[in-house]
């Protein structure tokens, strides 16, 4: 049966005609263009149909890598290139912003973020002046959409800075190192902060190898008062500190103790002590506490913090970012955060955890400011719920970020101190103690907490008895090497680069083999004091802490359109070139010396020598170009092959310093293995089993899954 008023579109009864169809117009989509793909994913489910995100996959221009690529005497203009292999990428976004409806440009909020919008709109065709430059600190459906609302033009400001720190490094780089190829070998490099970070770890084992240790003694004694026991050490003689230097000075002081004689307690002192809670992470702290805590290499914090903020499936809330913009150098907090923080903090721990007025930290000087702290999207998301989301990596820095930030908003934490001086003879040790009396942050924040060492209630004139006293020699220590974590640290106070810069900063002075990592501390090589040497003769002011500190201030100021980007890079170049004429006079070519290996080549007889190359050290011939041979430098670790059964396994290094084991037979063998095989095979299938690292420690297992053994102890 027909409806009421339903008519067949076929032919109507007065025309016969046909009717004709209605036709939907298509809608034109904004296109939003980001970075990543993964950054392009998250934005897209916020953003929904209107729109189109698409990822630009990081630069899309640079200069040159064959050619200094800056004409130097026209004002220093850069000729930048389109970057190799980045055609299709090019291609595809022109394609839709020729049909877009309005083209968005939504790189990170930063200089470089800043940089790659504008070499977007330049090869899009789209005029810098209009409002296509979107920017957000965190990538959160409100705060993403809202940005959507207020979208700006280009800041010239960000992008000439950028540009004066990219043409500065490429006067510098391609410069010198010319001259370190033609003096020293090839594939070498030289930069503004790599340069510094390089100088300050070479001073360091120069202050490690002129050391000279000082003896000192420590004299510990415990002390019982009924049936508690304390420890207290000698303090001084007379009312007055003294540290002992030697074993005569020790036995001086013990020769006046009376053993059978009780100590008198002669002065009791006890405080409240406040612990203030930690600031929020900068990407700086952040570095630095995950590699003291987590162990991270600095590459990896900002590669898995890159993760966390550009977002994470989280199940029926799809993707989202998880942490603010990890590259800032401020403390700031909003508003926003910090109510959310303070309502979780009240419902979770209590109103007495919670700060009326946070700690607030003071700017230090050169930072822009221009971000918030790096903090979780939503306090909300304690890291015990999104544990099935993350990977472990994932899970320890949210971890971190989100309980340093939560500590941050929250009270200090108060402690009972307590100092107690016991006198014999005019001999004083004295006994220092605390107990916390309210947790505060850390509740939260648990690294930051220490052991309470609780003293028995003493009052002035009660005697205590000595029951153990022990001299102790002790020398003092040198300074320790540079770890990732205090490099960074010290590279920060002295305003030498800036967030982004330290982490391929030492990237490359480990890549260029200047230095390595041992026992995680740096070590220079031989390479690095060479290229160090030569620097600090031709080119004193590229090591000038103040210097190059300086400069970074001037390009803080080009950023606040304070000063002009082109005037600044004059100043630079101007004497820098100077030094640049008189280095390849002034320094002669530089033999690095090849040590013997300790054996004979198995071609031609001749002496295998230990030489440098590219990816470090390893075995060559002597009598090289005539014989080519050449051998990695292995170590065997005593285990036999688990295919061939013949050879032996040896330790290697892949070009990417990366350790693997592979057969002493190769090529007549390819076992290869990134795990250290054990030397025995799996009880259950027969496989070789592998020692493997896990959360719980070393394992040995079977590379098939099914096989475990207890952790080793």
């Amino acid at each position: 049966m027909l409806r009421s008023g339903w008519m067949p579109a076929a032919k109507t009864k007065t025309t016969g005609r046909k009717t004709k169809k209605k036709t939907t117009r298509k809608v034109k989509k904004n296109l939003v263009i980001v970075e990543s793909p993964s950054k392009a994913k998250t934005i897209q489910k916020y953003l929904g149909s209107r729109y189109k995100v698409m990822a630009s996959l990081g630069h899309i221009r640079d200069l040159p890598k064959s050619k200094m690529g800056i004409d130097i005497e026209n004002d220093y203009e850069p000729h930048y290139i389109s970057i190799r292999g980045k055609g299709d990428v090019i291609k595809e976004l022109r394609k839709e912003a020729k049909k877009a409806n309005h083209v968005y440009l939504a790189s990170d909020p930063d200089r470089e973020g800043e940089a790659i919008a504008w070499h977007l709109s330049y090869l899009l065709g789209l005029d810098p002046h209009d409002k296509n430059r979107v920017v957000f600190n965190e990538i959160t459906k409100d705060t993403v959409k809202n940005a959507f609302k207020t979208p700006r033009s280009i800041d010239m400001n960000l992008v000439d800075a950028q540009q004066a720190r990219r043409v500065l490094d490429r006067l510098v780089g391609y410069s010198i190192s010319p001259i370190l190829w033609a003096k020293i070998k090839k594939g070498l490099s030289a930069g503004r902060v790599q340069s510094i970070a390089l100088n300050l770890i070479i001073k360091r084992e120069e202050e490690i190898k002129k050391f000279v240790p000082e003896e000192y003694w420590t004299i510990d004694g415990q002390f019982q008062k009924g049936r508690s026991k304390f420890n207290a050490d000698f303090y001084g003689k007379n009312g007055k500190k003294v540290k002992p230097k030697n074993n005569d000075e020790v036995q001086a002081i013990l020769a006046d103790l009376d053993s059978k004689k009780p100590f008198t307690v002669a002065n009791v002192e006890k405080k409240e002590r406040r612990r203030q809670p930690p600031l929020p992470f900068t990407t700086s702290t952040m570095q630095q506490v995950a590699n003291n805590s987590l162990k991270f290499r600095t590459s990896k914090t900002m590669m898995v913090a890159q993760q966390l903020y550009e977002g994470i499936n989280i199940g029926r809330g799809g993707a989202v970012g998880l942490i603010t913009y990890m590259r800032t150098d401020s403390t700031r907090i909003s508003a926003v955060a910090k109510h959310e923080a303070s309502k979780f903090i009240h419902d979770e721990y209590g109103a007495e955890y919670a700060a009326l007025k946070p700690r607030v930290g003071k700017l230090p000087e050169g930072a822009q400011d221009a971000h918030e702290a790096i903090r979780p999207s939503s306090v909300m998301r304690t890291p015990a719920s999104l544990k099935k989301y993350l990977t472990p990596d994932q899970m320890k820095l949210y971890s971190l970020i989100w309980s340093r930030f939560v500590a941050s908003q929250m009270t200090p934490a108060v402690y009972d101190t307590a100092r107690i001086d016991l006198e014999q003879n005019g001999i004083t040790y004295r006994a220092n103690g605390s107990q916390m009396k309210f947790p505060g942050f850390t509740k939260v924040y648990q690294d930051a907490s220490k052991k309470d060492n609780k003293l028995p209630d003493l009052a002035v004139g009660e005697e205590v008895k000595m029951v153990k006293n022990q001299p102790n020699q002790h020398f003092t220590l040198p300074p320790a090497r540079y770890t990732e974590a205090a490099l960074i640290k010290t590279l920060e106070s002295n305003g030498v680069g800036r967030p982004s810069t330290y982490a391929p900063t030492l990237n490359t002075i480990q890549k260029r083999y200047y230095v390595k990592l041992v026992a995680r501390k740096f070590e220079p090589t031989e390479l690095g004091e060479i290229v160090n040497q030569m620097i600090k003769e031709c080119f004193p002011d590229i090591l000038n802490i103040d210097f190059t500190a300086d400069l970074e201030d001037q390009l803080d100021e080009i950023e606040e359109g304070k000063r002009q980007w082109v005037k600044v890079v004059d100043e630079f170049y101007k004497p820098f070139e100077k030094e640049l004429n008189s280095a390849s006079a002034k320094i002669e070519k530089v033999r690095i010396k090849d040590e013997p290996a300790g054996f004979n080549c198995e071609i031609c007889g001749a002496p295998m020598v230990v030489k440098m190359g590219r990816y470090g050290k390893f075995y060559a011939c002597s009598r090289f170009p005539e014989c080519r041979n050449t051998k990695a430098i292995t170590k065997e670790i005593g285990v036999k092959c688990p295919k061939c059964k013949q050879g032996e396994i040896l330790e290697r290094k892949s070009k990417k310093n990366r350790i693997f084991y592979g057969c002493s037979r190769y090529p007549d063998c390819d076992f290869v293995s990134w795990d250290m095989p054990v030397g025995r095979n799996c009880p259950k299938d027969g496989h070789y089993l592998v020692y493997k690292k896990s959360r719980k420690g070393r394992q040995v297992v079977c590379p098939n899954g099914d096989y475990e053994e207890p952790i080793e102890k």
